[in-house]
């Protein structure tokens, strides 16, 4: 943050929404409810551990168009002084490859059916989390969203017209017996559900008991896994229950680069947290008079471009990574990478590095622990496949793999695919400042960059910094802006070479969420999204 501080009355923006002002607890994320429930389990005792869980569960009830249950996840947790990395993405299933795909019929991977189902991860981590860090027993903190699923909610607005655009694109896109299930789970009555209407689903509530009561063995190895892999098998699948069987969340260190006085913090690959991390030590080199410059977002937009051309060509299961992480992060290569960027829009093409559908929440408590976690499905609903009898909706990770044998990406059995979904984090001196996040696909590193540069570089509060206006570069030298953004300086960007596009989906450009704790007061700042039913809980 600037010297001079935040102005927290300031909202020069489209939500023209105050910044959330607390110091006992703060849940934050894209449904009332969700932050409702995780507000509820701090209240009863839980600490930010036990409120994310909470949080992250219901949300698979009150946001199915994004995560569900067979989603994947990833945490960063903020406890006694220092921050965990926990990644719950789950693994390609071991006996598919390449060849069997072709064979299929497929020249890349499909966005629906079976073959882009990974290892759905998110079980895991709420277990896991709520093992090692929770406070209450899991079969309390997943009460609210068993609730939610048994009794129903009414639909909010944004949800519902989401809801409804999806179901009149799968009507054409689910051919197939498979995908009857996802017509009786969110379609029970042959339509979309409407505003206000109550949605509940008595499965998705019993599965949800039977992960709280088994920590999410059943999921795995136990009876949930047992209708898991039978589905598969009965329409020519390639996951098995071995594939669940064997499946563990792996404990990992966060990968970070020092920003102008801050440490800025995400998952390592698969994530593509990198990104985020590269961009902004690429820009770090340059200095900023103000935000709404051309010279600003010029800069901004180029530096992504490298950072992005980078991670698409080489993240993937670090196992397979032929470059190292350090090599990406290095000030040497930030600068090899800076020095391409002049006043002219570029065509990105990877470097040469020295060797060496989603949600998003945020907690914290007045113990000091906080949490940075994301869940998805990857694409809406995810695959269009929904257990019969469980209200699993899997999802279809599995569609970033590469055809191409030569891709660092490459599909293969047992191996993690490119991941969309991160999850931010910023300390500094060694202290916990806050978790951060926007959601949206490729989106989100380029709303990591574009919210940390908005309260460090231009000192704006963390919801001024959420209502900004974002850009986001698509490839070669494409710009999708918002409308609000800036015409002015849109006109000069095309004259420097953008192609600059105006989008009214305002989903484009993602969903975040920002809890900024002040080092001396404690004092907690929330910022949440405007281009959703964002909310933030707190007391």
């Amino acid at each position: 943050m600037s010297e001079k501080g935040f102005d927290l009355h300031a909202y020069p923006y489209a939500s023209q929404r105050m910044t959330t002002v607390a110091n006992r607890g703060m849940v934050a994320t894209s449904q009332p409810l969700a932050a409702q429930a995780g507000l509820d389990i701090l209240k009863k005792g839980g600490n930010a551990i036990d409120a994310a869980i909470a949080t992250a569960a219901t949300l698979t009830v009150v946001e199915p168009t994004s995560n569900g249950i067979g989603s994947d996840a990833f945490a960063l947790v903020w406890t006694k002084g220092k921050l965990h990395g926990l990644n719950a993405s789950g693994p390609a299933p071991k006996n598919i490859s390449i060849d069997q795909v072709k064979k299929r019929g497929h020249e890349e991977i499909p966005l629906y059916g079976w073959t882009p189902v990974t290892v759905p991860g998110a079980p895991s981590a709420w277990a896991t989390l709520s093992e090692r860090f929770g406070k209450l027993p899991l079969e309390e903190v997943l009460q609210p969203a068993i609730d939610y699923a048994e009794h129903g909610y009414p639909l909010s607005p944004t949800l519902s017209y989401y809801w409804n655009k999806l179901f009149e694109k799968y009507k054409q896109a689910f051919v197939g017996e498979e995908f009857k299930h996802w017509f009786d789970t969110f379609a029970p009555k042959g339509r979309s559900p409407k505003v206000g209407e109550i949605w509940s689903s008595a499965a998705h509530a019993k599965t949800l008991r039977a992960i709280a009561e088994t920590k999410a063995e059943t999921f795995y190895r136990g009876e949930i896994a047992d209708q898991i892999a039978a589905f598969s098998k009965k329409y020519n699948g390639f996951l098995t229950k071995e594939d669940l069987a064997d499946y563990k969340p792996e404990w990992v260190d966060p990968i970070s680069v020092n920003y102008r006085g801050y440490d800025v913090w995400e998952i390592p690959p698969n994530g593509q947290g990198l990104i985020a991390l590269q961009a902004l030590n690429t820009v770090k080199g340059f200095t900023f008079d103000e935000k709404e410059s051309v010279d600003t977002y010029h800069k901004q937009i180029e530096a992504m471009k490298l950072a992005f051309t980078d991670g698409q060509t080489y993240i993937t299961d670090q196992k397979y990574m032929k470059q190292k992480v350090s090599g990406l992060l290095s000030d040497a290569y930030a600068e090899e990478r800076r020095q391409l960027i002049g006043n002219e829009a570029l065509t990105p093409k990877p470097g040469t590095p020295p060797s060496g559908g989603t949600v998003y929440l945020a907690t914290a408590d007045q113990e000091g622990n906080m949490v940075s976690f994301i869940q998805s499905n990857y694409h809406d609903f995810g695959s269009g496949l929904v257990v019969p009898g469980t209200g699993i909706a899997l999802q279809n990770r599995g569609k970033n793999f590469s055809l191409d044998p030569n891709h660092d990406n490459a599909l293969a059995g047992g191996k993690r695919t490119y991941h969309t979904i991160i999850p931010g984090f910023l300390t500094k001196d060694k202290e916990a400042v806050g978790p951060f996040g926007v959601m949206g696909g490729f989106m989100q590193p380029q709303g990591h960059m574009q919210v940390i540069m908005n309260m460090i570089d231009f000192g704006l509060n963390p919801q001024a910094a959420l209502d900004a206006p974002r850009w986001q570069w698509v490839k070669d030298k494409k710009i999708l802006i918002e409308p609000h953004f800036s015409t002015d300086i849109a006109r000069a960007l095309e004259r420097k070479g953008h192609d600059i596009q105006v989008i009214l989906d305002k989903y484009t450009f993602g969903r975040g969420e920002i809890i900024w704790r002040d080092q001396q007061t404690g004092t907690l700042y929330g910022g949440t999204e405007a281009r959703t039913d964002g909310t933030i809980a707190s007391y």
